[in-house]
């Protein structure tokens, strides 16, 4: 069985989208309006336990996603393609370099506000926070409004709360914090050469520019940052027109 997914574009251009820890692909949706359907064609998928993957359980580990990721990408026959990685997602998006099939050429990797591949390293206070978020919607209230710098309307951070809770199973978004936040596989990207850049919101708490210098930056020389104005971890919802014309023009450099 494959993994949920939606098909966005007609264009030659592959791009093959990983979401975050909080929901499924739909947190992408303001985004679809400014992309170039003509040049890409981008695929969202949905984790297991997540969205139209809910059906499906697992072990819910990088390692999984990376395995299912490459299996659909070779059932839709897409053998050179980019690759987008959103929070959890950046993570999952280098064990997807690292793990791919063979026959699969990855042209160009964009982490928007991505976890590295040391994982999240929460220390106990915010491992509380996010670990009691498993069953209590105040927890994602509070998770969400950290990292967005305290500065959005109540109505859209009860709505990402309420669609986080309708698209991921608790035994899935449980299993998942424990693999971003508690794995770590940094001792093995030393092989990666896809060219890369990273972003980050103003006003995110969690994934900062300096984060992104400790690690991407440190980790990958051929790897760009961009920090991204009145955007703080969500700029798919917050900034998505600049979101997407960043990912593009970044995209195209690699044809």
């Amino acid at each position: 069985m494959s993994l949920g997914h939606t098909l966005i574009g007609s264009g030659p251009h592959k791009v093959l989208v990983f979401h975050g820890w909080f929901g499924d692909y739909s947190v992408w949706k303001p985004t679809f309006s400014a992309m170039d359907t003509d040049t890409f064609s981008y695929c969202f998928i949905d984790y297991r336990g997540y969205g139209k993957s809910a059906a499906q359980s697992g072990q819910y580990t990088m390692q999984e996603i990376a395995a299912d990721a490459s299996q659909l990408v070779l059932q839709l026959g897409w053998t050179d393609l980019h690759v987008v990685g959103h929070s959890m997602g950046g993570m999952a998006m280098q064990r997807f370099i690292l793990d791919r099939d063979p026959g699969i050429t990855v042209r160009s990797a964009f982490g928007v506000t991505p976890v590295p591949a040391c994982g999240g390293q929460l220390d106990t206070d915010s491992w509380a926070l996010f670990e009691g978020a498993i069953r209590k919607d105040e927890n994602r209230y509070a998770i969400l409004d950290f990292t967005t710098g305290q500065r959005l309307s109540p109505a859209w951070l009860r709505h990402m709360v309420a669609n986080s809770r309708a698209q991921t199973s608790e035994a899935a978004y449980g299993g998942y914090l424990h693999a971003w936040a508690r794995e770590n596989f940094a001792d093995e990207i030393s092989t990666i050469r896809t060219p890369m850049q990273v972003c980050v919101g103003e006003f995110d708490g969690a994934i900062t520019a300096e984060a992104m210098q400790a690690t991407y930056l440190s980790w990958y020389p051929h790897c760009g940052l961009e920090t991204l104005a009145n955007a703080g971890h969500y700029p798919m919802q917050e900034t998505p027109v600049r979101l997407i014309t960043l990912m593009e023009a970044f995209m195209r450099q690699q044809f």
